[in-house]
């Protein structure tokens, strides 16, 4: 009888392994790899027109990284919201790809935008808040474990007109928010870890006043090697990250940003790397990194559903 008992139980721990499997490291693995851009073996060579994806990782903790997101965020500001649903939708298209002899490696030219929203959900119609549209051409670099992005882009922020129609609490004087910008930020992979750092130059402000001329921005991620495999239909992986930005216009200020959670990829991607998409808790203290508020100081927390372009 305890003989019969045991082997039940191996049964049962068998089928466990089996369905979900533990926590493993795979070889060859890399950081391009787990964040999605080490590209198939089919995609190199010294010219590649319209290839997937980028080879550049998507910054995880930036507020304004292209990809499409739906979100909650608790909000400290009467003038803003206390409550706000945040979305966007963003993707990237790449034209070509050069000097590709490794998978994943090249440098690559592409166009990208989104527009990102904020709604405010204490409002009998969940009023919009403000509304961000930006366009950019990125040209990305990776070889090996360095990458970089070298990207002018245009933003435009407006207010939502219920919002505009408020009288009590009354809304904030409206701004024709625009602005034209070059960024540059460059990137390292040490095993498990990604630091980055460059900054941003404006090349074109309206109003002058209302934007600085440059900002500084760094950042670092952690996407471990580990992984868990579930149920043969997905691979998770914990990651985190910290953003941060800081300006002086003449005051500085300085923007923190911070997200951890749970990243969602395909179990086998020998061939094609998947999308991602992530589960992930935030933090933001800083000025608002929605273009008609950024003259506020905000608190946000928040959890969030992110996909990559």
């Amino acid at each position: 009888m305890t003989g019969a008992r045991t082997l039940s139980i191996v049964r049962v721990v068998t089928l466990s392994v089996a369905l979900a499997s533990p926590l493993v490291a795979q070889a060859g693995d890399n950081y391009a790899s787990r964040c999605g851009v080490s590209g198939p073996p089919a995609e190199r060579g010294s010219y590649l027109p319209l290839p997937r994806g980028d080879v550049f990782c998507p910054l995880i903790a930036d507020p304004k990284a292209t990809r499409s997101f739906a979100g909650y965020q608790r909000g400290n500001q009467t003038d803003l919201a206390t409550n706000i649903a945040a979305v966007g939708i963003a993707d990237q298209f790449s034209f070509f790809r050069a000097d590709a002899a490794v998978p994943g490696n090249g440098v690559q030219l592409g166009i990208a935008g989104g527009v990102f929203a904020q709604f405010d959900m204490r409002s009998q119609s969940y009023d919009l808040l403000n509304a961000d549209y930006m366009v950019g051409l990125p040209l990305t670099f990776r070889y090996g474990r360095f990458s970089g992005r070298l990207r002018p882009y245009h933003q435009s922020s407006h207010l939502g007109d219920e919002f505009l129609l408020r009288i009590n609490p009354p809304p904030p004087t409206r701004v024709n928010l625009s602005f034209e910008s070059v960024e540059g930020l460059f990137s390292a992979d040490i095993m498990a870890l990604r630091v980055y750092g460059g900054g941003e130059y404006f090349v074109g402000r309206d109003p002058i006043g209302y934007l600085p001329n440059h900002l500084l921005h760094a950042g670092t991620e952690v996407r471990p090697r580990a992984s868990l495999g579930v149920l043969g239909v997905a691979t998770i992986r914990v990651v985190a990250a910290a953003d941060v930005k800081v300006v002086a216009e003449p005051v500085t200020r300085t923007g923190v940003s911070a997200r951890f959670g749970f990243e969602f990829a395909r179990p086998s991607e020998a061939e094609v790397g998947s999308r991602r998409w992530s589960l992930l808790g935030e933090y933001y203290t800083g000025p608002s990194p929605y273009g008609q508020f950024l003259v506020d100081q905000v608190r946000l927390t928040g959890i969030g559903f992110h996909f990559t372009p």
